[in-house]
């Protein structure tokens, strides 16, 4: 409800957006504002008239009415950039609870200022003769220094500051004193940093197969007509979905648009960014985690100012301020990584189709395995879906065996490579190829447990158990608690206790032991922690430096390695066995990304997934490259529990420092809403995770089909929040 005051925010551009102020909301105006609306205000000692964003209203004020100032005006053509994104964050706010300032941080992560780059040039004022003479007169009077400069001037009109400060040894208080002169004069230019630091700017003429034809035809058709579109691209592993990105892209530019392509994963960023610099040059820039405050804040500003055209990123580059936004693309659409796991959290995909609504931007998802979710959207008639279904190469999917690894231990085998996966491997050093082996773990990753009475050493902070890394320390992964590698069991004291070895730095010992002189190449969580550690290992592995690159999820996502003609999947089932009601659908597309890293050039691919559980559909499916075959399994499965898309679903998260508290909080505000009859409450119960770094969480889930109701149901939640001022931390998550 609208009330008698308003919390308006202003400045948004500045970094600190966690200040507002109050303002009294005049009855000429409560039925034209709105939660997100651009008004007039007077600030200041001097009423000076600024632009503010309203985040709240409420009836009471915690100062004198007699000292607030009234909203002078209400803004009503909102066509900036900074008016869509504070539209956007009263969106996500709607959505995804927490406050509007939080959104607002989340929409505008990127506005920290940094100092441009000054670039610095001396040019020659006086005429050769003149610059000559002086020379002549700088040698007699033995002033070293400045006849080196004028030397380098009678060549050349103009010399970079920094050439003459750094390689001629010129100072800049000689540089100074031919200024004042007369002779030189300095120019002074200002740029922005990029962080794109490739050469190659040429690529052949894109060639398209009929499949790919009808996607881009079907949008420059309505490109022309000024019609936006929504599609959804399930295209095969290796079919070509960059190209038809590319195309997409093309026609946007051409049209006078600016585009967004999101990539799910870091590692995905310096391939991806090569296929399009090679198209697009300069235009083209990359937003992500591992740039500098500066080097994010110039990119912003090049995007702002129309410097560049294409912004390649993670889901924090849909904030990108382009003034002419026209296409926004999604690849591999179906990655988790998709999803904030911060409030407000948000899912990229939502957010972006509602930002395509305020931009007039088309949207375009593309994955060899689309999510349920989307997919269900296509089917529902919400994207256009097209479907690719052939390699762009020609060449046929790999083969797939699935390893049963009960029969393998029957068959006394008791390696983590299958018979066939050896086989394999061994085949491909023989042959000059290379293969990729998966493992859905991180470092060491084993975890110790006693063979005598189950004990598994957990963290004291957290409940998980601690993983081994080669250094025989355990570590906790979320909190980073460490503690060295105990001898006896703490429990019970027996000497039987040991590790479950299932990492990569241990796939990478076995290979080397089986296959001396074997190269390797390990990508995990582990070895790209530094700046460009994720081009240095990819690159190593496309020039054939390596036989074996060996690595966790970031090695199966959209990679495109010609000579790969082997993968292996390790542990292939563990996701299975997830508390999540996902776990088959990230299974199956895990295990189908994964295999598609093979034979993705002209030699033909052959995969292994090494399963406990081969009569799994997910595996079956999964072996068959049969996604529609996975869906009317899956969403039968959703439909009869009632789980998304078949149904709606809010989890609310209750976490703090003392476990009853927590608990008593949830079961407070589980029964806020669990009597309405209309939709059904889960829990509270502990989370998967009952405690990280000492902090207790607790859950309860509600599920409908109608949106409208969990939303309704959120606020009368947050209502209840509002009047116990709790001082756990309450986290919404709209699935």
């Amino acid at each position: 409800m609208k009330g008698k005051y308003a919390d308006i925010i202003v400045d948004i551009a500045h970094e600190k957006l966690d200040r507002t102020f109050s303002y009294i909301v005049p009855e000429s105006f409560k039925d034209s504002v709105d939660i997100g609306s651009a008004v007039m205000i007077p600030f200041g000692r001097g009423d000076r008239l600024i632009k503010g964003y309203i985040v709240s209203f409420s009836d009471t004020s915690d100062y004198d009415e007699s000292r607030l100032k009234c909203i002078n005006d209400v803004i009503d053509e909102n066509n900036g950039i900074d008016d869509r994104m504070v539209k956007l964050a009263a969106y996500m706010r709607a959505r995804y609870g927490g406050t509007l300032i939080q959104s607002l941080k989340t929409v505008l992560p990127m506005r920290k200022k940094a100092a441009q780059i000054e670039h610095r040039t001396v040019i020659r004022t006086a005429d050769t003769e003149s610059i000559t003479a002086e020379y002549g007169e700088c040698i007699r009077k033995h002033r070293t220094a400045q006849a080196r400069l004028l030397n380098e001037l009678r060549e050349a009109e103009s010399l970079p500051y920094e050439l003459l400060t750094g390689k001629l040894g010129v100072s800049a208080q000689t540089i100074k004193a031919l200024e004042a002169r007369g002779l030189i004069r300095i120019e002074r230019s200002l740029s922005y940093r990029n962080p794109v630091k490739l050469k190659d700017g040429s690529a052949g003429e894109l060639l398209l197969s009929k499949e790919q034809l009808n996607i881009t035809d079907s949008y420059k058709e309505a490109l022309d007509k000024g019609e936006s579109v929504r599609y959804l691209i399930h295209g095969i592993t290796g079919s070509g979905k960059t190209n038809v990105y590319i195309k997409l892209i093309d026609d946007a530019l051409k049209a006078g648009g600016q585009a967004i392509v999101l990539i799910p994963e870091i590692a995905l960023t310096y391939q991806t960014l090569k296929r399009f610099y090679s198209h697009f040059g300069e235009r083209v820039s990359v937003l992500n985690s591992t740039l500098s405050p500066a080097e994010k804040y110039d990119q912003c500003k090049r995007a702002e100012n129309g410097e560049i055209d294409i912004m390649i990123g993670p889901r924090s580059a849909l904030f990108t301020p382009f003034k002419k936004l026209k296409l926004i693309i999604i690849d591999e659409e179906h990655e988790n990584s998709y999803k904030s796991e911060m409030t407000p959290k948000y899912h990229a995909r939502d957010v972006a189709i509602r930002l395509s609504e305020l931009s007039g931007a088309s949207i375009v998802l593309g994955s060899a395995t689309p999510s349920v979710d989307a997919y269900y959207k296509a089917k529902a008639g919400e994207f256009t879906l097209f479907t690719l279904k052939e390699r762009h190469t020609g060449q046929t999917l790999p083969d797939v065996w699935v390893a049963d690894m009960r029969d393998e231990l029957m068959a006394g085998n008791k390696s983590m490579f299958s018979r066939r996966l050896s086989a394999l491997i061994e085949d491909r050093l023989s042959k000059g190829e290379q293969s990729m082996l998966f493992l859905n773990r991180r470092g060491y990753a084993g975890f110790i447990s006693c063979r005598e009475c189950g004990e598994v050493i957990k963290c004291i902070h957290c409940d998980v158990s601690l993983s081994l890394h080669k250094n025989g320390i355990l570590v906790c992964h979320y909190c980073g608690y460490e503690i060295p590698r105990p001898r006896l069991c703490p429990k019970c004291n027996s000497k039987y206790i040991g590790e479950f070895k299932a990492g990569t730095e241990q796939v990478e010992e076995k290979l080397k032991m089986l296959y001396p002189g074997i190269r390797t190449l390990r990508m995990d969580g582990d070895t790209t922690k530094k700046k460009d550690s994720y081009e240095n290992i990819l690159s190593a592995f496309a020039n054939n430096e390596a036989d074996v690159l060996i690595g966790t999820q970031m090695i199966v996502k959209g990679h495109d390695f010609p000579n790969v003609t082997c993968v292996g999947v390790i542990a292939a089932d563990m996701s299975l066995n997830a508390q999540e009601y996902t776990a088959g659908e990230r299974t199956f597309e895990l295990l189908v990304q994964a295999v598609g890293r093979a034979g993705r050039g002209d030699k033909k691919g052959e995969a292994v997934i090494q399963t406990y559980q081969p009569e799994h559909y997910a595996v079956l499916c999964a072996q068959n490259q049969d996604y529609e075959g996975f869906y009317e399994e899956e969403i039968a499965f959703r439909e009869i529990c009632g789980y998304p898309p078949a149904a709606h679903m809010l989890s609310v998260m209750i976490m703090g420092k003392y476990e009853e508290s927590v608990k008593s909080l949830a079961e407070t505000l589980a029964l806020v809403v669990k009597c309405d009859k209309d939709f059904k409450v889960v829990g509270p119960a502990p989370a998967a995770i009952g405690k990280i770094n000492d902090v207790y969480r607790y859950v309860f889930y509600m599920k409908d089909e109608s949106e409208r109701k969990l939303l309704s149901a959120r606020e009368r939640i947050e209502d209840e929040i509002k009047k116990l001022s709790p001082t756990e931390q309450i986290q919404f998550d709209f699935i």
